[in-house]
């Protein structure tokens, strides 16, 4: 399928401030004098062991420690937007070599359950083998998942929704050889299988509401393998320290691996992190920008699996708007913000940030923009793995939300 003039023209736009800094990469990972002395630090572990007169741990058992772990029990927004759940989120990290050549491994597993029909099973991996010959990806979830929806592009107001529920499961896997330092190539297998497919409209269906004859009826399956570029210059993704990301995914949905219908779609992710005080390595003091586009080509996309506000790869886009509140063809997404520590042993800090997208459908893209913005605090849960407990207000139009997350947004 071709792709058209203009997504060649954005693709390069967003990728040009990158590349240029990919000329200056020479070793494997950034170099380790960009790590915090976190002699210097005071995370939660600190205060626990104080609070509760824990005798300190040895220097020579901290230097063995292999795995690092966060837990965060919490009752929450579900996702979609329908009521309130117990929500658990657990991140591990841990290095698979030698800690100067090879990235932080990590591990999410972030399940939800509203003690009655609604729960969630999402597994999220990044798994870096040694000195980052490999980087394995996985994204798998089982989920009964009740989510909002708005129809194809921007031609309802937020009031005019429906509830839309299905049973979901996804499972993802890529692995990227490296092919030189910070970039990575490789291929994987992506499954979307929905079952069930109903809204709590008895009268009008998914179909009618949306006005979208694609993976609108009671099932919908997409089963394909994509084609994947990874340059990355990043050390730690629980919390990025300066450096630059970029994942394009290429996927292919043909019917003779199951899917309903052939189609195709581009994914093409960047982010850029700069450091505003770089003399100083034991102070947060940050610029992080994240833009992605998102489309899909043949027309014949299931209606679940266009484009959608909120749904990259780890839910994490559109800070302050409703998940799925706009979905189309093709999707453009910018966010920035700005992350500092206000406490000098880096304990406490806060984060401001803004976003904004513009999807097609109705209308033409780029002709509508939909903005949202922010503030949050953090608080460092482990200083070596440098994991913070984030709670951030985001709001938009006719939508606000408290949003407690492990980790940072990007």
């Amino acid at each position: 399928m071709k792709i058209p003039g203009i997504y060649y023209s954005m693709l390069i736009g967003c990728l040009a401030p990158v590349f240029s800094h990919a000329q200056d990469a020479t070793n494997m990972i950034p170099k380790q004098s960009s790590v915090k002395d976190t002699s210097k630090q005071t995370d939660l572990i600190d205060l626990a062991k104080a609070l509760f007169h824990i005798d300190k741990i040895h220097t020579s058992t901290q230097r063995q420690k292999k795995i690092y772990f966060s837990f965060l029990p919490v009752a929450g927004d579900v996702p979609g937007g329908t009521g309130y759940a117990l929500i658990t989120s657990t991140t591990a990290g841990t290095y698979l070599g030698p800690h100067s050549t090879t990235n932080l491994s990590t591990v999410t597993f972030a399940p939800y359950w509203n003690l009655r029909d609604r729960f969630g099973l999402p597994l999220r991996s990044s798994l870096w083998l040694k000195d980052n010959d490999w980087n394995i990806q996985g994204d798998i979830r089982v989920l009964v998942y009740p989510q909002y929806t708005w129809g194809v592009g921007t031609s309802h107001t937020y009031s005019e929704n429906t509830l839309v529920d299905d049973n979901y499961i996804r499972f993802y896997q890529t692995a990227l050889k490296r092919i030189r330092p910070y970039f990575f190539a490789g291929a994987g297998y992506n499954l979307d299988y929905r079952a069930h497919i109903k809204t709590n409209d008895p009268v009008v269906d998914l179909a009618q509401f949306t006005g979208y004859p694609y993976g609108t009826g009671s099932n919908s399956v997409s089963s394909g393998v994509n084609l994947t570029l990874l340059y990355d210059t990043r050390n730690n993704s629980v919390n990025p320290l300066p450096g630059s990301y970029i994942n394009i995914v290429y996927r292919i949905n043909p019917i003779f691996l199951g899917s309903n219908n052939d189609w195709q779609s581009l994914y093409a992710d960047v982010r850029k992190y700069v450091s505003m005080n770089p003399m100083n390595k034991n102070q947060q003091n940050t610029l992080a920008f994240w833009s992605y586009f998102w489309t899909v080509f043949n027309g014949k996309t299931p209606y679940l699996d266009l484009p959608s506000i909120g749904w990259d790869s780890y839910n994490r886009s559109g800070e302050g708007i409703d998940q799925n509140r706009y979905r189309g063809k093709s999707l453009f997404y910018f966010e920035s913000e700005y992350r500092r520590d206000i406490t000098t042993n880096g304990l406490l800090g806060f984060v401001v940030f803004t976003d904004v997208n513009t999807v097609s459908g109705s209308g033409t893209l780029f002709t509508s923009w939909h903005p949202a913005a922010g503030t949050g605090l953090r608080l460092k849960f482990s200083k070596v793995s440098r994991t913070n407990v984030g709670l951030d207000f985001g709001f938009s139009k006719g939508y606000n939300a408290l949003i407690l997350n492990v980790g940072e947004a990007f």
